[in-house]
Parts: C-alpha cells; sequence; structure tokens
C-alpha cells in the first residue's frame, strides 16, 4: 500500500493551514531550543544496580509463557566498563480491548549479540514477519515488512556521539539482517539523518557519521565505519541531510532534480509546524522524495510502496521535552533551517514538538514501517539529555521494536527510563512519566505533547494508542 498516498487521502481534508504572512513569533512556555552541550559531568565510580520494572497489567499474554520461555541465543559478555548497568525485569502483557497495538521486547541483549534477530523471532512468533516474501516462514511471509526490492531509510541519530547516537552494534545488525533477505536482497538501504546544521550536536556542526567516539561495543566503530564494512556487493550508502538542509527545492515532478527540501507554503495551524522533507538522489542514483517515495523518470510518476523507513531512536532525556524517543527522533527528518531556524519563528519543527509537530510530520509525510527503540544504554537523567556522555550512561541491554511509535515511546519512558531514574534517585522524574498530569498544561512535559502527536497520527486511520489496555507486550529475556 502507497503509504504516502494513504496519509493524503486523511491528512488534506482535515487540515485548516493558515499563511505564514499572517503568523507571529511563537512565544509559548517550553519553546527554548536546545543547540549545544551540557556540562560534562565526571564520574569516579561504576556500579551495578538491579530492579524490577512491572508492567501496566498483571495478566499474562497467551504468548508470554512460550516466549518468556524461549531458548534465546547465547549473549556474548560486554567488553565496556564505563558507566552503571541497571538490571530490568521486563514482563509480558496482554491488550484488554481492541484494536490494539503490539510492542516487542528484547532484554539482555549488548546489540552485538544475536539479539536483533531474537527480536525478529519474536516479533514473527506473534505475527509480525519482517521480510516480505511470496513463501511462508517463520519470519516471511506474504504479510511481511520489508520486500527484497524494497529501497529502505533507516533513520538514526547523528546528532551525537558516545551514548547519544544510535547503537552502531544494533545498526549492523539491522542491515545485516535486511541483506539476509530469503529472496536475496536487490534493493538499496541508505542510513541518514538531518542533524540540522551549525550549532548543533556534539561537534557543533550538525551531524556527523564518522564520529571517533561511538556507541557501541567497540567505541571506535562508527555508523560510516559500518556501512563501508558492508557496502560492495549490496547497495548501501549514507546521506546526511544536514548538507541539504538549507536549500529549497520542489518534487522531481515539477522538474527540479536537484537535492533539497520540500517546505510546505503554510504553517500547521494546530501544531506550529510548517512540513518539510528531504527530496535527494543516492549514490546509487536512486531519486528519493520523503514523503511521495521513488521517482521514476521513465513513468513520470512515484512509487510510495517500495520506500520504506526504519526509525532507530535512542531512549533517553531530553533538556527541553522531557523524553526523546521515536516521535522526537523524526526531528532529524525536516529542516529546522528553512522552517524559522534558530531565530524562532513560528513555523520552526523543533518548536512545535511541544504541540505535536512529529505527529503532524509523520502524518503528512511517511509514518515509519517499523520503530526499533535503541535502550542499550540510555541517559535517565532527567532534563539532562539528548547527550549522553559514557561515563553517565546506564546500561540496559534493552531493544524494542513496535509499528506504533506513540505506544512504544510510552511504554518505553514508563517501564525502562523511568525505572532507571527512579533506581538512580534522580531528581525530576515526572519529566519522563508518561503518566504525570501538570497543573497546568505544559509544551515541554513529555506527557503532554507525546497526546498532542498521538492525536495528529491517529486522523490518518493509523492504529497508536497510550492506553495500556490497548498495547500488547511481548517480551524476551536473553
Amino acid at each position: 500500500m502507497d503509504t504516502s498516498g494513504r496519509l493524503r487521502k486523511y491528512v488534506v481534508s482535515r487540515r485548516h493551514l493558515i499563511g505564514l504572512s499572517t503568523i507571529a513569533a511563537a512565544t509559548a512556555a517550553g519553546t527554548c531550543l536546545y543547540l549545544g552541550t551540557l556540562p560534562k559531568p565526571t564520574i569516579s565510580t561504576s556500579s551495578t544496580l538491579t530492579t524490577s520494572a512491572l508492567t501496566g497489567s498483571t495478566t499474562s499474554s497467551p504468548n508470554s509463557s512460550s516466549t518468556s520461555n524461549m531458548t534465546g541465543p547465547t549473549s556474548t559478555t560486554s567488553t565496556t566498563t564505563q558507566g552503571d548497568v541497571v538490571n530490568l525485569a521486563l514482563q509480558s502483557s496482554q491488550a484488554k480491548t481492541q484494536p490494539s497495538s503490539d510492542i516487542f521486547v528484547v532484554n539482555g541483549t549488548t546489540g552485538h549479540d544475536n539479539g536483533f534477530k531474537a527480536l525478529l523471532d519474536v516479533m514473527a512468533k506473534n505475527s509480525l514477519r519482517f521480510f516480505k516474501s511470496y513463501k511462508q516462514g517463520t519470519t516471511q511471509g506474504p504479510d511481511g515488512l520489508i520486500a527484497k526490492d524494497d529501497v529502505i531509510i533507516v533513520k538514526v541519530n547523528s546528532q551525537w556521539n558516545e551514548r547519544g547516537g544510535t547503537n552502531t552494534d544494533l545498526l549492523r545488525k539491522i542491515i545485516e539482517s535486511i541483506i539476509a533477505h530469503p529472496e536475496g536482497f536487490i534493493g538499496e538501504i541508505i542510513v541518514a539523518d538531518n542533524g540540522q546544521g551549525r550549532g548543533r550536536g556534539s561537534l557543533g556542526t550538525g551531524g556527523h557519521l564518522d564520529y571517533e567516539k561511538n556507541n557501541a561495543e567497540d567505541v571506535s566503530q562508527s555508523v560510516q565505519k559500518v556501512i563501508d564494512s558492508l557496502a560492495g556487493y549490496y547497495r548501501i550508502s549514507t546521506y546526511l541531510w544536514d548538507n541539504i538542509t538549507y536549500k529549497g527545492v520542489e518534487e522531481y515532478s515539477e522538474g527540479d532534480f536537484e537535492d533539497g527540501y520540500i517546505v510546505y507554503e503554510n504553517v500547521d495551524e494546530k501544531t506550529g509546524i510548517q512540513v518539510s522533507y528531504p527530496k535527494f538522489k543516492t549514490k546509487f542514483e536512486s531519486y528519493i522524495s520523503f514523503k511521495k517515495g521513488l521517482w521514476s523518470s521513465e513513468t513520470r510518476s512515484y512509487d510510495g510502496e517500495r520506500l520504506k523507513v526504519i526509525n532507530v531512536p535512542v531512549l533517553k532525556t531530553h533538556s527541553v521535552y522531557g523524553v526523546t524517543a521515536c516521535m522526537k527522533h523524526y526531528m532529524g527528518v525536516p529542516s529546522d533551517r528553512l522552517t524559522g531556524g534558530a531565530s524562532g519563528s513560528f513555523g520552526n519543527s523543533h518548536l512545535s514538538v511541544g504541540k505535536g509537530g512529529m505527529g503532524t510530520l509523520m502524518a503528512e509525510t511517511r509514518i515509519p514501517t517499523l520503530n526499533i527503540l535503541d535502550a542499550i544504554w540510555v541517559n535517565a537523567r532527567p532534563l539532562r539529555g539528548p547527550q549522553s556522555y559514557y561515563e553517565t550512561a546506564t546500561r540496559v541491554n534493552v531493544v524494542m521494536a513496535s509499528k506504533d511509535p506513540v505506544a512504544l515511546d510510552y511504554w518505553a519512558s514508563k517501564y525502562v527510563l523511568l525505572q532507571v531514574a527512579k533506581t538512580r534517585g534522580y531528581s525530576s522524574q515526572h519529566t519522563v512519566d508518561p503518566d504525570f498530569v501538570p497543573d497546568t498544561p505544559n509544551p515541554s512535559i513529555f506527557s503532554t505533547w507525546i497526546v498532542s502527536s498521538m492525536e495528529e497520527i491517529r486522523e490518518t486511520g493509523y492504529q497508536t494508542t497510550l492506553k495500556e489496555d490497548e498495547m500488547n507486550v511481548h517480551v524476551f529475556n536473553l
């Protein structure tokens, strides 16, 4: 199904957009823009802590018993000694009402082991197959997610080094799984992100795909090194959208073949975002519109079905918005520079997060095919992210996945991030609590803006929820 076409059918009819000329600058609370890093703290000791995180329901899933007792792959021993370790006791649960969203969890993975394979097995055991194929199998079938000829954007976090960026061991396993497609992979993989250019991120240059200090067992393993080691026979490349984030262009259908950003003329009245999305030519000369899909000059048409997005954020706190996970991670898709940027004018993508702007962005462009949430290392220090230093990150060894980015954000913040914050005795825990109800509405509070984000996605007809009674949680302990 053409995702962008399906979304357009719902979204265009509901949008009430207002022209930029009629908009004043935004002054809502909590709209300060996080541009740099917080001072790097020093920790002189390491310790191992254990906590137990109860799930939202004590009712066991029909699959939970068999899932929990699965014989898992052997886990390698971590060689990393920096930071603290918190072992979470996570449990499966079954939705009480329908429709429902599925959340898949592997507990005890370093990312360097067979944890991602275990995640695909848990997904398949619960009717979500990763591979799309004519032949039915354990992890493959006609209803699978990724076809052999798909073009896949793997959206990572490139803005931060150390533990702030996507775990590159996990990234390697994701890519290795895709190219091991049971029908033989003949498609293309692009690892991409927009760190939003100068003044942002660990180096003050925006995104970076070849850091010296990375999030991996071998900290020298950058995103670019992973791609370089796997490229050759397969069409695998990177694209840093920072390089085009200052350039506005038109769609291919309008005769514009320059790389750059498509920017909506109007601003969304409800969430205050001026939607923008990248349009670019890959190393292998595929022409991609993030919203519309793959462009064919021969047919002069887009193929939205073959373009897939795998969203791979890191679970951590955020100095402005409390939590950054699947929804906030989509801030690496738009151009913040062409939509207000550092001036803070209305329409700015980052300022819209607190009103549900990332939900609008997903609804207007492309909802991820799959969200894979990296919680191998987390920054659970409230309001101290999104940078995550080696010395202060906490090792949790959890990887999660879901088609529903909102449900996954809710569950992960409540049963992973909040539990670590409680165990460590951090203050301001309410900023990572999805159930927290502020005395007055505050767009910088996670529990407030995640609701707005959900409402935006839900208006497209896509299944999403914040109710635990509508969540099936499938946990596999390595």
